[in-house]
């Protein structure tokens, strides 16, 4: 079923301790429609400035996502991000980050965007996330992601947001944020009382964290070896659990933790190189071999 994700797309500047990359593709609705692609088709709504690339929308549209709702803006600059990771790159520092043409963004869905069953509100502005939500009101799943900045500036907009949605997905240091709460167990039942049907919070190397009214559990992450550049790591995950959620058109529990699954295998593959350098070697039948040797790691 068809999917849509609505976010930032990025020329990044990222720096490891082996290595540093300047103005590479990047941005949250770049990495989920990525990963989702192995899975369904996706719809990317988005806004890039003048100096975007355009060898970057045709590699997008190189793995079938549909580019027609992204803005050119004449005149614009891209979102820009530069980061540097730590030594052992499970913490980062952001250097500079210039929102650009994301500052204004308004986006308008086309018609046939608007009727997609399935849609993720990838990272960005809460004022924005909101207005795309009024315009997919008969999605059956609409999830969200979230981060500090608009946990502190605009938490009301937020809790009115996750009134609405049916899966909200972010990371440990944001669910303590959000809820108050410096045990993840107790902030991701926190989280749930906000709204939304499901949390997932994500927990870079240690996996994710699954609650909803009716379970919890923990998948662990997939022993990745060479850990190149944990960028996008996150957007990867969420991208392929919406995207087998929509493969599969539903979302029953069962359903859900294979989608988590997915989405912690897809994520090992994007921190194996810069940008999408490892995931545009990857194929389905690569994820599919790495699954089977994750259910055998869980067996026991």
């Amino acid at each position: 079923m068809p999917l849509v994700v609505v976010g930032s797309l990025a020329l990044d500047t990222i720096e490891t301790p082996t290595a540093r990359c300047e103005n590479t593709l990047g941005g949250s609705a770049v990495y989920f429609a990525w990963a989702a692609s192995y899975f369904t088709p996706v719809r990317l709504v988005g806004v890039v400035g003048e100096d975007w690339p355009a060898e970057y929308t045709q590699l997008l549209q190189s793995r079938g996502i549909d580019t027609q709702a992204l803005e050119i803006r004449p005149g614009g600059r891209t979102f820009r991000w530069h980061g540097r990771y730590s030594e052992d790159l499970n913490s980062r520092e952001t250097i500079e980050v210039h929102l650009n043409v994301m500052a204004d963004f308004n986006p308008i869905l086309p018609e046939p965007h608007r009727r997609a069953p399935f849609v993720f509100l990838a990272n960005g502005s809460t004022h924005m996330q909101l207005r795309v939500l009024e315009q997919c009101s008969g999605a059956a799943l609409v999830v969200a992601d979230t981060m500090d900045l608009w946990i502190r500036t605009e938490r009301p907009q937020l809790v009115q947001l996750l009134q609405r949605v049916g899966g909200l997905v972010l990371n440990d240091s944001e669910a303590r944020l959000l809820t108050g709460e410096t045990h993840l167990v107790r902030a991701g039942r926190k989280a749930l009382e906000l709204g939304p049907q499901f949390v997932v919070i994500k927990k870079g190397e240690h996996g994710a964290m699954f609650f909803s009214r009716h379970e919890t559990y923990v998948l662990p992450a997939y022993p990745t070896e060479n850990v190149v550049d944990p960028t996008g790591a996150g957007d990867s995950f969420a991208g392929a659990m919406l995207g087998y959620l929509a493969e599969q058109n539903n979302f029953e529990p069962t359903t859900l933790k294979q989608a988590m699954a997915y989405g912690i295998l897809v994520a090992s593959f994007t921190v194996e190189g810069f940008s999408l350098d490892q995931l545009r070697k990857t194929e389905r039948s690569d994820i599919e071999r790495r699954m089977d040797q994750y259910r055998r790691m869980l067996s026991f």
